[in-house]
């Protein structure tokens, strides 16, 4: 975060310690910078004409084990906002969660690209868009004055710590087809959903009815870089175009693409996902024996969402441990890394204890 005045992090000094406020605040993971190091030997082909960014890319069409159409930009921004350009006019509206990325933290982004596209936002419990939300959205009015519904944007793991199943969002699918609207999944932690429903990858995208996925890779132990996966390939028509209008067509791509290489080659990214859930659970059952804390969420990926007194919370800012307080509906978000330690998580534990 830059330092800002009003910034409640810009005084501090920011220890080394591992944190819990992002699992943006982790390193790159050692597959991830062993591939990098790699690819950095040499001279490669720019623009995404290399070996690593069509390696990266068939690792992905082998994952979700169907035929699809990939594309690499520098970060989830730009991720969801052009993939939902890409299936929406500007006289169109995209429904989501009012917790949504998309909504609360792109900064208009997904409306700047698609030339005026009107986010809907609609409420649900834990995060999730409901079936019947949706229907309601896309019934309120039919009339040439209201922005016509055409896409949904689902996220996955929710801005909350939740997950859909494939069930809801099979549910959510049947409702978009009666409609004509398209599905657009924002997966910055996808990997983290997909271990804790233990599915494959395919049953809860485009067998579910997701049309386009931004898989996200830097929350995974990549340093920078998403995916765009077009399921429905006739999407894809001329998204190369959007990235390089955007400012998203890197010039030395191999550097974003060669990271997935080494998360999906052997299984990484599901191994870091798998413990970064583990350090979550094990952070969410040490909470709930704390008398007076309150757990607000289930945890079903790697975020707990507690109630913590204001003034234990002021307390952990001054030792040095740093969290949000602002993302979701209340209470502090604990956000668990590839990288966590039961250590860490302990010693947290311990340190809250302290200032109760």
């Amino acid at each position: 975060m830059a330092t800002r005045k009003g910034n409640p992090y810009a005084a501090m000094a920011v220890p080394a310690r591992r944190q819990f406020a992002s699992d943006n605040y982790a390193g790159i993971c050692p597959e991830a910078w062993a591939a990098m190091e790699e690819a950095n030997r040499g001279h490669v082909v720019a623009y995404g004409n290399d070996p690593w960014t069509q390696e990266a890319a068939d690792h992905i069409r082998d994952i979700f084990e169907t035929r699809c159409e990939v594309f690499f930009v520098f970060n989830g921004t730009a991720a969801n906002s052009l993939a939902l350009a890409s299936l929406c006019q500007s006289y169109h509206s995209v429904i989501c969660h009012e917790l949504a990325h998309v909504e609360t933290d792109e900064c208009g982004a997904p409306e700047f690209f698609s030339n005026g596209t009107k986010v809907l936002t609609v409420a649900g419990a834990h995060g999730k868009v409901s079936a019947e939300a949706v229907e309601r959205v896309v019934k309120r009015r039919s009339d040439i004055h209201y922005p016509k519904p055409r896409a949904i944007s689902l996220t996955q793991a929710t801005e909350v710590g939740t997950v859909y199943t494939a069930e809801e969002i099979k549910a959510i699918w049947s409702v978009a087809k009666s409609h004509g609207l398209r599905i657009q999944m924002d997966g910055a932690r996808f990997a983290n959903a997909v271990v804790s429903l233990g599915v494959k990858p395919k049953e809860i995208t485009w067998q579910a009815g997701v049309d386009v996925l931004c898989l996200g890779g830097t929350k995974n132990g990549a340093g920078v870089g998403e995916a765009v996966v077009f399921f429905d390939v006739k999407l894809a028509e001329e998204f190369d175009y959007r990235c390089k209008q955007s400012g998203q067509l890197a010039s030395k791509m191999r550097y974003l693409s060669a990271p997935w290489v080494g998360l999906l080659k052997d299984g990484a990214w599901l191994r870091n996902a798998t413990h970064a859930n583990a350090m979550a659970a094990r952070l969410e059952s040490g909470l709930g024996r704390i008398v007076g804390l309150k757990i607000l969420f289930p945890r079903q990926a790697n975020a707990v969402f507690a109630e913590i007194p204001e003034a234990a919370v002021e307390s952990l800012w001054k030792k040095g441990w740093l969290f949000y307080t602002f993302i979701g509906q209340g209470g502090c978000r604990l956000m668990c890394a590839w990288d966590t330690t039961e250590n860490d998580v302990d010693a947290f534990l311990a340190e809250l204890k302290s200032v109760l």
